[in-house]
């Protein structure tokens, strides 16, 4: 029977999910460490939407490891399913190898001893930088090493059993051709496909003894075996069988899936049957997890339809830490989308100022404990960035030196004269994650570009007016050389023009001056109407590069 775990809308799913996974573990196994568990299957590159499939077990777990007690957080590697299609943006030719497992399918960039272990190693640095830590299951080396074959052989055994429940709940042929798990009208059943002895590619079995356990088997390339013992042979269970096996093999106690996967008459209503029914085990508690997304692209990632971004590609752009708390702070049925483009700057300035409500003791409970799972796990808090300057700065000094460290640093010391960065190291990661954002999602025509020479044909139409407000910039500007100081005299200039105190109050008059004299400035600058922050960019000038655009 199925044992699901509701989420509640307005209470701590990961504290109450981890209190019942204790439970259910000590009403099961008594004495027993409980077991939560994510599935990742590497034929192509592992996106963020399987991040997803990590992450949420990865939370229970640490909070009973929080708590004093032991987990253990398994991750079956997939690898021993077959090749299906070749993922967009690699070579057609790898179509030859489509029907292999993927252990057995060389690697792409050949660095690596397998196409599985091509996907597998980024996700691996990924999670060690996220600080997920996870016990590793190869099924390549649990099925080829005979530790399945009671399971297949009790599976083949029991298959009409077996294809009697899937038959209940496949109520029309699925539009995916490679969904074989069912049976087919006028055909024997078999819950077991293998490999071809002389190809390497899957098969299609044509009869199994029940007493002898001896399989025969015929395949595409023109070879036929058997009978020969089902454990002398290489293959595998289908995949809606698999996994209930491995849920009782495994003893998992917890295991969440997509909602794809945990609708009625999936695979999780399939397994919970054959779990107990067949492998005499129990259905994990489980719920639904929604969808991943990134800004302007798929409310549904796919890694063999499309290039989606991986962990890795989001870590070059989001601290640890950050990337962490957008999967802890939504609840597991509420979809996540992440940004790319330009709110990831509102993205660290959300990040930033729950730091400092925590900081300073003014974050409420539940702020309090999702910053502390997105900054740390049982094992200690992850790295951080000493100085967090603001990233939309980070990323403007990036953009307007083109990654020159000697002028980062010279326009960093000035944007902190109080207390002056000394280091570059100081602003790491989080400079890097800037840089790298502005080199991978900045589009060459939005970067920065400053003029070489004046504009002197803007320079000759210069209103009075216009002219008078350079002047006013190019004369006081080192008054006050610092971001303060900047800011103050570039919003200010509008008001000396009107006669105002430079601390008058805005007025929407003011702040139409202001908007003209800011684009004004942008266009002497670098020819555009708008960029970076004004008082950045005239810090990364400098005052002799800004009065060589600004002669007067």
């Amino acid at each position: 029977m199925e044992v699901a775990c509701p989420v509640a809308p307005a209470d701590d799913w990961v504290a109450r999910t981890a209190g019942q996974v204790r439970a259910e573990a000590e009403r099961r196994h008594p004495g027993e460490a409980p077991t939560c568990a994510s599935g990742i299957s590497p034929s192509g590159p592992v996106h963020l939407g399987n991040l997803r499939e990590l992450m949420v077990p990865h939370l229970v777990a640490d909070e009973i490891r929080k708590q004093g007690a032991p987990c253990r957080h398994i991750v079956s590697w997939d690898d021993y399913d077959r090749l299906r299609r070749v993922p967009a943006g690699f070579p057609a030719s790898f179509a030859e190898h489509i029907g292999r497992p993927l252990t057995a399918v060389p690697d792409p960039c050949g660095e690596h001893e397998s196409w599985a272990e091509h996907f597998k190693e980024p996700l691996r640095e990924s999670l060690a930088r996220l600080g997920i830590r996870v016990t590793e299951i190869s099924q390549t080396r649990m099925y080829t090493s005979g530790a399945y074959t009671a399971q297949i052989i009790l599976a083949m055994r029991r298959r009409a059993d077996i294809g009697a429940v899937l038959a209940r709940y496949q109520t029309k042929r699925s539009a995916d051709p490679d969904d074989d798990d069912g049976p087919r009208p006028a055909q024997a059943y078999y819950p077991f496909k293998p490999y071809c002895a002389s190809c390497g590619r899957d098969t299609t079995v044509t009869a199994f003894d029940d007493q002898t356990t001896e399989i025969t088997y015929t395949c595409a390339c023109g070879a036929h075996e058997g009978p020969a013992p089902i454990a002398r042979v290489a293959g595998k269970l289908v995949w809606k069988v698999d996994w209930p096996m491995r849920w009782a093999y495994e003893r998992v106690t917890f295991e969440p899936a997509g909602v794809d996967h945990s609708s009625p008459g999936s695979s999780f209503t399939v397994g919970g049957e054959l779990v107990s029914e067949i492998f005499g085990g129990q259905m994990p508690l489980h719920f639904g997890y929604a969808f991943v997304g990134t800004s302007g692209g798929s409310s549904k990632m796919s890694g063999s339809a499309g290039r989606a971004p991986t962990p890795a590609d989001a870590l070059e752009i989001f601290e640890a830490p950050l990337l962490r708390w957008l999967y802890a702070r939504r609840r597991p049925e509420q979809s996540i989308t992440l940004a790319f483009d330009q709110e990831v700057g509102r993205v660290y300035d959300e990040w930033d100022a729950l730091s400092r409500r925590v900081a300073d003791g003014t974050a409420d409970t539940p702020a309090r404990t999702v910053f502390a799972r997105a900054s740390g796990t049982a094992e200690g808090p992850l790295p951080v960035t000493p100085r967090p300057l603001p990233f939309r700065t980070l990323a403007s000094v990036a953009d307007i030196t083109a990654g020159d460290e000697a002028q980062i640093l010279r326009i960093l010391r000035d944007l902190t004269a109080g207390a002056p960065v000394i280091a570059l190291d100081e602003v790491r990661p989080r400079l890097d994650c800037a840089q790298a954002w502005v080199a991978g999602y900045v589009a060459p025509a939005d970067r920065t570009q400053v003029r070489a020479e004046p504009d002197t044909a803007r320079l000759a139409a210069l209103t009075d007016s216009e002219r008078g407000a350079v002047k006013l910039l190019t004369e006081r500007m080192a008054d006050d050389w610092s971001l303060d100081g900047l800011t103050t005299l570039l919003y200010g200039i509008p008001k000396l023009q009107r006669g105002l105190p430079i601390t008058a109050p805005p007025t929407a008059e003011l702040k139409a001056d202001q908007r003209a004299w800011f684009i004004l400035l942008y266009q002497l600058l670098i020819g555009k109407d708008t960029g970076p922050r004004l008082p950045t960019l005239l810090l990364a000038l400098g005052q002799d590069r800004i009065r060589t655009l600004l002669p007067g």
